[in-house]
């Protein structure tokens, strides 16, 4: 079993409408999160967590991601982004009769491989 403590996390402040508080989450794993009234609550609740995950993950035969190795990639992740930009973005999409989703990935596409090119 792998030890939990060599893990890296994230650490933010929950705002009054999400509850207060702190959330816990572990880069590495993308589905395990915590959250406590402290940050030391918070990421003893994490710990607990990441012990129960990497836990069941063994159970199951599933792969145990390596610290720092970026987790399994799970094909999808969750962008907030302010309201006007949102906005811009939908407007734009129907524009090019396209879905938001797909516009999104073009421009990330796009930019990966501007980025590509300039390295």
């Amino acid at each position: 079993m792998l030890s939990a403590a060599a893990n890296p996390f994230e650490i933010r402040p929950l705002t009054a409408a999400e509850g207060g508080g702190f959330l816990i989450s572990y880069p590495d794993f993308s589905e395990c999160i915590s959250d406590g009234e402290t940050i030391e609550q918070a990421i003893i609740n994490g710990h607990d967590a990441l012990l129960s995950t990497i836990t069941a993950l063994e159970a199951k035969g599933f792969p145990v991601p390596a610290p720092n190795s970026g987790g399994v990639a799970s094909d999808k992740f969750v962008a907030r982004v302010p309201k006007t930009t949102h906005a811009q973005l939908t407007t734009r999409a129907k524009a090019e009769g396209v879905s938001l989703n797909t516009l999104v990935l073009t421009f990330i596409a796009e930019g990966l491989g501007c980025r590509e090119h300039r390295a």
